[in-house]
């Protein structure tokens, strides 16, 4: 398990599959600034609140000269179907591969619910700059009210 990546930190410039079937990598979003929201499972409730949440703001996100993208393990086929039940307008990548993103990031990481030990993916977010570097993380990203605290970090950038 890698550690975690911090404030100052390039993005390793790891592929991802989009929804959509394409790829992408953080060396795609040089001299935009990104959010790039990483959640644990599409269609849970608290995942599908913050994709929502994401989705209301990107106009405003747009207008600030800021690029979303959200990051699940999930398959690009279940984003597909994730994006088109909720009308999700972020585009969503999976990081599926071993040794990809999450794992890069270290938010790949060993939880436990009720005694069971089982791998999963810490909510995280980074806010990053036109460089490809960390300006801002949220750990363990609590839900409600997330997406507007990022518009405003990246606002005041």
């Amino acid at each position: 398990m890698s550690p975690q990546a911090d404030i100052g930190d390039k993005l390793p410039d790891i592929a991802m599959e989009l929804a959509d079937g394409g790829e992408t990598r953080p060396a795609d979003f040089q001299g935009t600034m990104l959010v790039l929201f990483f959640y644990p499972k599409d269609n849970t409730p608290g995942c599908t609140a913050q994709n929502i949440d994401f989705t209301a703001l990107k106009p405003e996100f747009d207008a600030a000269g800021v690029a979303l993208l959200g990051v699940s393990k999930d398959s690009p086929a279940k984003h597909r179907r994730f994006a088109a039940k909720h009308a999700l307008a972020v585009p969503l990548a999976s990081d599926g591969a071993e040794g990809g993103m999450s794992d890069a990031l270290g938010i790949w990481t060993s939880k436990s619910m009720f005694g069971h030990a089982y791998m999963g993916m810490q909510r995280t977010t980074y806010l990053v700059d036109e460089e490809g570097r960390i300006v801002r993380v949220w750990r363990k990203v609590k839900v409600k009210g997330h997406a507007a605290e990022v518009l405003e970090a990246a606002r005041a950038r």
